[in-house]
């Protein structure tokens, strides 16, 4: 070990190995919240892409109901969906690199939890039972 490494401890590792689980767990979170209004987007986008381009077509701009035309509408519904399937290839990446740096540091101070301490100790256990002939 080096001198930086002596000088963390125990309780330091565990809240930052801690603060990286709640990290993609909070990303876990947005990228569903995104992918759920990307499909509402692309949903609608589906429904009125057949339409008329002069049909009546209602939208709701930030809390209030706007009369527009299909033909308005439409484009600016395609356009939200492209930046949100962008934002979620962002927040995808970002995931996963958290996800690696989570992974790292479970494994550079040999983290375990306590689903894989319970399975490790039971696995001694039964080795412990099994006879020898």
């Amino acid at each position: 070990m080096t001198a930086s490494n002596d000088n963390i401890d125990e309780n330091t590792i565990v809240a930052k190995y801690k603060e990286l689980q709640n990290e993609c767990a909070n990303l876990v979170t947005k990228i569903s919240e995104l992918e759920m209004d990307r499909n509402e987007h692309q949903l609608v986008e589906e429904t009125l892409t057949p339409l008329d381009p002069k049909r009546r077509a209602f939208r709701l701009v930030g809390g209030v109901l706007v009369e527009r035309t299909v033909g308005e509408v439409l484009p600016s519904v395609s356009s939200n969906r492209v930046n949100l399937e962008n934002v979620l290839k962002t927040l995808q990446s970002r995931l996963d690199s958290k996800q690696k740096e989570t992974a790292e540091w479970k494994a550079k101070y040999n983290i375990k939890t306590a689903e894989e301490a319970e399975a490790i100790r039971k696995q001694q256990m039964q080795s412990q039972m099994v006879p020898t002939s």
